[in-house]
């Protein structure tokens, strides 16, 4: 019971602070109640304490005034009496009490007389208590100060009051008895009348000012809602033209500064919608050129490349200069060619008529593949190129076309940028994923340039030489074929320290990728933590040539029997050479 009544007080917490947070018209009300909350606290404080102030110190004086009177009348009728024996003024003590006993009024509450302790006597006579009253309610403070001065003293006294008590005042001083010397004579004054007064007074404060206060929210509710409604009609709106819903505007009323805001809002709606019709409309007509201008020059290049090849295999008998033209010929075609596959296929991708034609693909063969076709590239340019893959089959539902064709883009790039430093492509996967990391340790990444990096025709050199070609289309052609997946292509680098792409692919075709079986490199991205442990990889050789070696362990530098069996069979058969992990290679 207790447990579920705490949940649904969390629950209310909860919403309560997400609806703080998020609606203007809750804070602005809620702050100007407890604003008006807190100043009606302090100006009622001040008002109740002004109010009980005036009113007890008014009944204070008027209870001194009938506290003197009374005192002086009775000294002068016991100077006037003939009391020569104790037995006489204990009688004349008895007949004035009543009289005693009627100062103050309606407030009157009775009398004490109490002998003077060190006073000084010939006879000694029975004090004067009214009912209910004791010397002990008088505090020391007071006794004291009557016993010492000769003006007159008071102090606030609790008066007993059937179960309680209620608020009096002692008014004393000192009288002289005659032959029974001095005396205390404390006049006690009823203040609940006044405490009464007071307590109607707060009442009223309080109860007005909680009325105030509900007021005062109800109007401020009420003229938020009156200028939120505009702000939250133009939010709602922007969200709908966000959705693509570019018809949107908001009603306009009045000439005041929110009709001017949504008269501006309405013509920012217009205007932008002018300008992303007619930028549709040029994208359209730009990707209908591209795929017409890319169909049509297929034609003159099979003519130009027929014309080329017999020029080519003709090359022999030409004169060396004629023979190095037929040569570059056919380089310029090939890349010509190349280039108008790219166009077409991102044309293909404009116009949403890309579909994935997926199957279950081991993905240790296909990026045993890719490493093998860029084998002369990385060879020409003193590259090293490592793999590592896990020991266990890594099936996931993928076209392999498309994921070789990012895969051989993201290693010659890293083979082309490397400067000479090996290059790492590692294999991974998990129950919902399967990632493959490229990373280079050549000239790197600026931020913004990775930011840049997928754009099309986007190079971050743009006078750097090219020496495995490329139209600045293989890397947007990769996000693509990525994201037609339904996973992604991510890049991070440091200028210095290379960079690293990594491709995360769902291991089915309607799956979610999730959290990645490979994390970024510490060293090119340190504010991102690793995100997934590394799955357990194998043996990492070294081009020119593939070579992958299985560890009993599954894992990098558990050589078993059968690792070393392995690597003696490859050994022999493809007379490769065969290294180990390098130090601190991830797992």
């Amino acid at each position: 019971m207790a447990g579920r009544v705490a949940r649904r007080l969390s629950a209310a917490g909860t919403g309560a602070a997400q609806r703080w947070r998020r609606s203007l018209q809750v804070r602005v009300v809620g702050l100007t109640v407890a604003l008006s909350a807190l100043t009606m606290a302090v100006v009622g404080g001040f008002l109740a304490d002004a109010i009980s102030e005036r009113l007890f110190d008014a009944r204070r004086t008027q209870a001194f005034e009938e506290a003197a009177v009374g005192a002086r009348a009775f000294q002068e009728r016991l100077d006037q009496a003939d009391v020569p024996t104790s037995v006489e003024l204990q009688q004349f003590l008895a007949d004035n009490r009543e009289q005693l006993e009627s100062v103050g009024g309606e407030g009157a509450a009775g009398i004490l007389l109490l002998r003077v302790p060190e006073s000084r006597a010939s006879v000694t006579v029975t004090g004067i208590a009214s009912d209910g009253l004791t010397p002990g309610l008088l505090p020391d403070a007071l006794r004291d100060a009557v016993q010492t001065k000769d003006a007159q003293q008071a102090a606030p006294v609790p008066l007993p009051r059937g179960e309680g008590s209620v608020p009096a005042l002692a008014v004393g001083q000192r009288v002289d008895l005659a032959l029974a010397g001095e005396h205390e004579l404390y006049f006690v004054i009823d203040l609940s009348r006044e405490q009464a007064t007071l307590d109607a007074v707060q009442r009223v404060l309080v109860v007005g000012g909680l009325l105030l206060v509900l007021l005062l929210g109800g109007v401020v509710s009420v003229v938020t809602r009156l200028v939120v409604r505009p702000v939250r009609e133009a939010a709602e709106a922007a969200a709908r033209m966000s959705a693509g819903d570019l018809d949107q505007r908001v009603d306009v009323r009045g000439e005041d500064d929110l009709a001017a805001l949504g008269r501006s809002f309405n013509e920012m709606a217009g205007s932008l919608q002018r300008q992303i019709t007619r930028l549709a409309a040029l994208s359209h007509l730009q990707q209908r050129f591209v795929s017409d201008v890319s169909h049509e020059l297929r034609t003159p290049l099979t003519t130009m490349r027929m014309a080329g090849e017999v020029l080519h295999e003709a090359r022999g008998d030409l004169e060396p200069a004629a023979s190095r033209s037929a040569e570059l010929l056919m380089t310029q075609l090939d890349r010509f060619e190349a280039l108008l596959a790219d166009l077409l296929e991102m044309s293909r991708f404009d116009a949403g008529a890309a579909a994935l034609d997926a199957e279950p693909v081991d993905l240790r063969a296909l990026v045993v593949r890719v490493v093998e076709h860029a084998e002369p590239v990385a060879t020409a340019q003193s590259v090293a190129v490592e793999v590592s893959v896990p020991a266990e089959p890594v099936t996931a539902e993928v076209e392999a076309r498309r994921v070789e064709r990012v895969l051989r883009n993201l290693v010659l790039n890293a083979v082309e940028h490397a400067e000479g430093r090996p290059v790492e492509v590692e294999l991974a996967a998990d129950e919902t994923a399967v990632a493959v990391l490229v990373r280079d340790h050549g000239i790197g990444l600026r931020p913004e340039d990775a930011e840049r990096v997928f754009d099309r025709f986007w190079r971050a050199d743009p006078a750097r030489a090219r020496t495995t070609g490329g139209s600045g289309l293989g890397l947007a052609i990769a996000t693509e074929d990525a994201v037609l997946h339904g996973g992604r292509l991510e890049v991070v680098g440091q200028l210095g320290l290379g960079a690293a792409f990594r491709l995360l692919l769902p291991r089915t075709a309607e799956g979610d990728v999730g959290m990645s079986p490979l994390p970024m490199p510490l060293d090119l991205a340190p504010a991102a933590p690793p995100d997934h442990p590394s799955a357990p990889s194998v043996l990492v050789e070294t081009l020119p040539g593939v070579v992958l070696v299985p560890s009993a362990a599954g894992s990098p530098g558990a050589w078993g029997d059968a690792g070393t069996e392995a690597a003696a069979d490859a050994i022999a058969t493809a007379s490769l050479p065969v290294v180990p992990p390098p130090a601190g290679r991830r797992g």
